[in-house]
């Protein structure tokens, strides 16, 4: 590319704002800009985006960055009952989307979202950042597709996560502002399913969501989990916001990758077995268990989505992919099975 990519970000509401930002500049692009909305929380993240970035002018009417014709690709981390609408004038201003996860929270809005790809010839592309920001993840991707463990059979996917309540907005409470936690959260999960197995043909088995240890929030389900049938694999997803207090990381990310011939396990930001640092892969294989060091292994898809957005090619991920994990992570928060005091979820 002759030309850096220009990029600018409508909605920074949630932090994912930062790490979207971040992996474009150092993979070249340039940020022209960013709008964000007055009216959500109290403006932390805002503050910290400029902080982050001194060089990225704010802008205070968003209609200025998508009638700017210099400006390829909008980045959106709004509150996620808004980036569909930003995603979609986005496309009919002439822009590719990339969005925070979720990229959308309801089936109304990702129908509306695939109408403005048909209609414009933009691509909308979701961060799925437990797999996209992950080395051992990246890699794992690598041996895979080398055989190393024999044709995938099933994913099991582990996502839980710290709730600090005290540092959430209101909105993050509403899932149908937020997204329900399945629609939120295992997003990341069918990801990795979708990817590992290659299926393209996938019905939810069962899925379950509950609230256990917020009653005071009776709306806002802190557990989640489902089964996934697939046309070449099967798999399980389970997560929370239960990571208590004596865990150093936000999270103890997990997946598992099931072969014929093998296994691999990945312990995305640590290893309660005391080894430092994240990003741990194992591998089990006919011949020996192995630990493999990641440290070394490039993030592929900044570079890939910018080649994407000057190409009109899918190497970040196809637009079906993006498509049908948000589908099926939406879907199975509208059919779960309720459990403990969770009320009006949804509703």
């Amino acid at each position: 590319m002759s030309e850096p990519v220009r990029f600018a970000v409508i909605g920074v509401e949630h932090g994912h704002a930062l790490g979207l930002t971040s992996g474009l500049l150092a993979a070249g692009a340039e940020c022209v800009g960013f709008h964000s909305r007055p009216d959500e929380g109290d403006g932390a993240v805002v503050r910290n985006f400029a902080a982050t970035f001194p060089d990225v002018p704010a802008v205070d009417d968003a209609r200025r960055l998508l009638d700017d014709p210099s400006i390829a690709l909008v980045v959106t981390a709004d509150v996620p009952d808004r980036r569909a609408a930003v995603a979609v004038a986005a496309m009919h201003s002439g822009k590719d989307v990339l969005a925070a996860k979720p990229g959308c929270v309801s089936l109304p809005e990702l129908a509306a979202i695939r109408q403005a790809v048909a209609d414009t010839g933009r691509f909308w592309s979701v961060s799925f950042s437990e797999r996209f920001h992950v080395k051992a993840v990246v890699r794992a991707s690598q041996l895979v597709a080398e055989g190393r463990i024999g044709q995938v059979v099933q994913t099991v996917g582990l996502g839980p996560h710290r709730l600090d309540a005290h540092t959430r907005p209101d909105w993050f409470f509403d899932p149908r502002r937020g997204g329900g936690i399945l629609t939120d959260i295992a997003a990341h999960q069918v990801d990795q399913f979708l990817h590992f197995t290659g299926s393209t043909q996938v019905e939810i088995g069962a899925s379950t969501v509950a609230n256990h240890a917020n009653p005071d929030r009776p709306s806002f389900a802190d557990f989640g989990e489902l089964l996934l049938r697939g046309d070449r694999g099967h798999g399980y997803a389970r997560v929370d916001w239960y990571t208590p207090g004596g865990l150093p990381v936000w999270g103890d990310g997990r997946l598992t990758v099931l072969g014929t011939g093998g296994y691999l396990e990945i312990r995305k930001n640590l290893d309660l077995g005391g080894a430092p640092g994240g990003d741990h892969l194992f591998v089990v294989d006919g011949d020996h268990v192995e630990r493999i060091d990641c440290s070394d292994v490039d993030l592929p898809f900044y570079p890939d989505l910018l080649r994407d957005v000057a190409e009109r090619t899918e190497r970040a991920m196809t637009q079906a992919h993006a498509f049908l994990t948000t589908e099926l992570a939406i879907q199975a928060d509208l059919q779960a099975t309720h459990a403990g005091t969770l009320t009006g979820y949804l509703a």
